[in-house]
């Protein structure tokens, strides 16, 4: 398996002041995502890289300090598709806590997000929508050169077998024909069979890449030889991202190992552990602030200082997409 490992990118900010400012935020409880003023989309970027996440902390465990790289590099746009709602069979309920737990998850990543695209700088505003692509809502927020999709499908648990309390759906069986059709827990949309959750996948990637020529799908690694044990979520994101690009034969596709990482020898160096660890705690304060449990402990924490990843590179550049009313229409 090819190894390699992100390059990390800094802008003379001390990784001791990234820690001590996410720290500082923690204890005082700021880190509650208020409503901000609207912005103008960023323009076209040369490059769109898209990552992919069964869950909303997959990428900052498993392909960080990647994501953290691509948000800092201003010829980049970032785009984070988080498809399912991460609800462990809670679907749209509490827990037992003050707020739904699929919302403080989203939270920890959207902050995560605004974290890497604000450093070093101050922040500004951000655009939340329900665009529509092939009729399915899908809530987006739109911050500086980055995107965040959540298509809040139910999480399927680590079998791919679901949860009573969601219906037992998940994406294991939409795509096996078990489950007819998937319901997103919020109730926004229905999908009816894989087919047209991978086309919609495809029309979400094409309004982002617009005229972009260069294109990176970040993925979980599907070879079982180098990523063994995975989530069923992890892996079935993976087909459906693939499946939405088959035809982009321009595409880089990096493959990530992912609880498996947690197993193999740390390989990044001080300032690349610095920034992911700083991003998982960003994460982590996201979800106390919204009365749920911490990610910031032994178990989470193994992943730290890895970052395992293989690389299919692609052919030719990339052209723009075909505009038809099919496939979104575009509207924030």
């Amino acid at each position: 398996m090819r190894v390699a490992t992100a390059i990390a990118r800094f802008w003379g900010w001390p990784p001791t002041c990234w820690l001590a400012a996410v720290s500082g935020a923690i204890l005082s409880g700021s880190f509650v995502l208020a409503p901000v003023a609207q912005t103008a989309e960023s323009p076209s970027r040369e490059r769109v890289s898209f990552y992919f996440a069964g869950h909303e902390d997959d990428w900052q465990l498993f392909m960080n300090p990647s994501a953290f790289q691509d948000v800092a590099d201003p010829k980049t746009k970032a785009v984070f598709i988080h498809m399912t709602a991460g609800d462990a069979g809670h679907g749209t309920g509490n827990a037992g806590r003050k707020y739904p737990y699929y919302l403080a998850r989203e939270n920890g990543a959207e902050l995560a997000i605004r974290f890497m695209a604000d450093s070093p700088g101050h922040p500004t505003g951000k655009l939340a929508s329900n665009p529509s692509f092939r009729g399915h809502r899908v809530y987006n927020v739109s911050y500086r050169n980055t995107a965040a999709y959540f298509l809040r499908l139910p999480d399927g648990n680590p079998e791919g077998s679901g949860y009573e309390a969601t219906g037992f759906q998940s994406l294991a069986r939409l795509a096996s024909g078990a489950n007819g059709k998937l319901s997103a827990i919020d109730g926004s949309t229905i999908y009816t069979g894989w087919t047209d959750l991978v086309l919609t996948l495809r029309a979400i990637m094409d309004y982002e890449r617009a005229a972009s020529r260069s294109i990176q799908l970040n993925i979980a690694d599907s070879d079982v030889n180098n990523n063994p044990g995975d989530h069923s979520d992890h892996q079935m994101s993976a087909k459906a991202a693939l499946a939405a690009a088959a035809d982009l034969a321009c595409a880089r596709r990096t493959h990530y190992v992912d609880y498996a990482s947690a197993r193999l020898p740390e390989n990044l160096d001080g300032q690349q552990r610095d920034m992911e660890s700083s991003v998982l705690a960003v994460t982590a304060a996201g979800l106390l602030a919204l009365d749920h449990g911490s990610i910031w402990h032994p178990y989470y924490r193994s992943y730290l200082g890895r970052n395992y990843f293989r690389i299919e590179e692609g052919v030719g550049p990339c052209r723009a997409p075909v505009a038809t009313a099919s496939y979104a229409t575009g509207k924030r």
